[in-house]
């Protein structure tokens, strides 16, 4: 079986997340060199860190705190 691609893990896992309470938007970043999904979250708990995965399809999934997203007016 092939790996899916990072955007297919990437759009699988943002369906999942978005869901959460706190979780603004998900985004391809670098962790280690390495291409990796990156939550963003309004605001970290241990809570919100325990229902996300460290892992989507082989890829790395990290969390990000950016506080809340709002769209410029």
């Amino acid at each position: 079986m092939t790996r899916p691609t990072i955007e297919e893990a990437q759009a699988r896992l943002t369906d999942q997340v978005m869901e959460e309470p706190g979780v603004v938007g998900t985004m391809i970043g670098e962790c280690d060199g390495e291409p990796c999904i990156v939550v963003l979250v309004a605001d970290s708990s241990d809570e919100l860190r325990a229902r996300i995965p460290t892992e989507r399809e082989g890829y790395r999934v990290a969390i990000q705190v950016t506080g809340e997203i709002r769209a410029l007016e």
